[in-house]
């Protein structure tokens, strides 16, 4: 079973899939936020084509690790993931992973343009990526949100 990792925002979702041993994650199309039925809708398709059995949702804390109010309301977003799909579903700490995702586009000299629309998509590679390596006991530098949430 593969794992979904996304980046929620108020606009779009970013998306990763990761590879059927876990061991690597892959950007997909970033979704396009409408309404809450169409967003689970395409999750939903996504879920199914990829046959996932895991998220990994990140999550927004704020840089002491104190949880603020985009935490809490990511907290809400993963329950109702996880009642609506019966899938597990993981918090992941993403603290400065859009500026990372930033900089890893800028230093593959992508324009102002191209990164504003791949940054999202790269985000949830980041946290789906460092989620796996945690898991799998290679990510020492990982960071996990305290502790590892399960939702």
């Amino acid at each position: 079973m593969r794992v979904l990792g996304l980046d929620v925002g108020t606009k779009t979702i970013g998306l990763a899939v990761s590879d059927p041993l876990g061991i690597t994650a892959q950007g997909l199309e970033t979704l396009r936020r409408k309404n809450k039925r169409s967003d689970f809708e395409q999750l939903e398709k996504l879920i199914r084509d990829y046959q996932i059995g895991e998220l990994v949702v990140g999550y927004p804390l704020g840089m002491s690790g104190a949880e603020g109010r985009q935490g809490e309301r990511m907290r809400g977003f993963a329950e109702e993931l996880g009642r609506r799909f019966g899938l597990p579903v993981h918090l992941w700490d993403e603290r400065l992973t859009t500026a990372q995702a930033n900089r890893v586009l800028r230093e593959m000299e992508m324009s102002i343009e191209r990164r504003r629309r791949h940054v999202d998509r790269m985000a949830a590679v980041l946290i789906l990526q460092s989620w796996m390596d945690q898991k799998g006991g290679a990510g020492t530098a990982a960071r996990a949100a305290p502790p590892n949430h399960p939702v």
